[in-house]
């Protein structure tokens, strides 16, 4: 029974993590939930090794039907991957507890200026291109990355805001460029936390295919549907998130 709950949440984090990031927000809670005495970094191990697979398969599908900048994005997810292992590093050495507070306000200010802006998103119009667009992915890559590894709600959201809002992107293409990214700092992660022994293998295997599927059923339908559909999962992703860190925050 464990093994079928967890796995079916991690078929719907899959699902909602393609369209625009979140997938965490259902599946950590879930692990919590049904594993309420087991350590933290295990429920966190196990959960990156399955969404990782959703991420990828994700990225696959979105690169056979989005153009993707690769010249751009591949030196971002180096950059990306070194982030978040700086990150978790930095985690073992101080607390995030100040992010808690800090992140449902940044986040607000996330679905306030998306809201106000309502053709953001809506077409592709790339501001930077050659060098500088990959030095300004490889910026977003290195600073999420590390965030991802020292804290980590709302990751995939960020990548997609500021794909969106700083490099230009409409909802479809900046989705599709994140979870590129969002896989190579679950890789980093989650090699950290195979080394530390906080994954069930057992587990992983199971979720990470009920994941995959839900990933594939999410990308095919932000792809039939396009921007504007991203866009409105986008908005209910960061509503949802922002009511889960406040409540993290400031009432448990």
């Amino acid at each position: 029974m464990e093994l079928f709950l967890v796995s079916l949440a991690s078929l719907f984090a899959g699902f909602v993590d393609a369209i625009v990031g979140g997938g965490g927000l259902i599946l950590v809670p879930a692990l919590f939930a049904v594993f309420p005495n087991t350590h933290p970094a295990t429920l966190f191990g196990v959960n990156k090794s399955a969404s990782i697979w959703g991420t990828a398969a994700a990225t696959v599908q979105y690169a056979r039907r989005v153009r993707m900048p690769w010249a751009a994005l591949l030196p971002a997810a180096a950059v990306c991957f070194a982030g978040s292992m700086a990150g978790a590093w930095a985690v073992t050495v101080i607390s995030p507890d100040f992010l808690r507070r800090a992140l449902p306000v940044i986040l607000l200010a996330v679905l306030v200026y998306t809201l106000a802006r309502k053709d953001l998103g809506r077409h592709h119009l790339p501001r930077f291109a050659g060098r500088r667009e990959a030095l300004a992915a490889a910026t977003l890559g290195l600073t999420i990355g590390f965030y991802d590894g020292f804290f980590g709600p709302g990751t995939g959201s960020f990548f997609v805001f500021l794909f969106v809002r700083w490099l230009g992107y409409d909802f479809l293409h900046a989705s599709a460029s994140a979870k590129l990214l969002n896989t190579t700092s679950n890789l980093a992660a989650l090699m950290l936390f195979a080394w530390k022994g906080h994954v069930w293998w057992h587990f992983a295997v199971v979720m990470a295919l009920a994941n995959v599927v839900g990933s594939l059923l999410g990308t095919r339908l932000a792809l039939k549907h396009g921007s504007g559909f991203v866009r409105v999962a986008f908005i209910l992703v960061v509503t949802a998130l922002i009511l889960k860190t406040s409540y993290d925050a400031w009432v448990r």
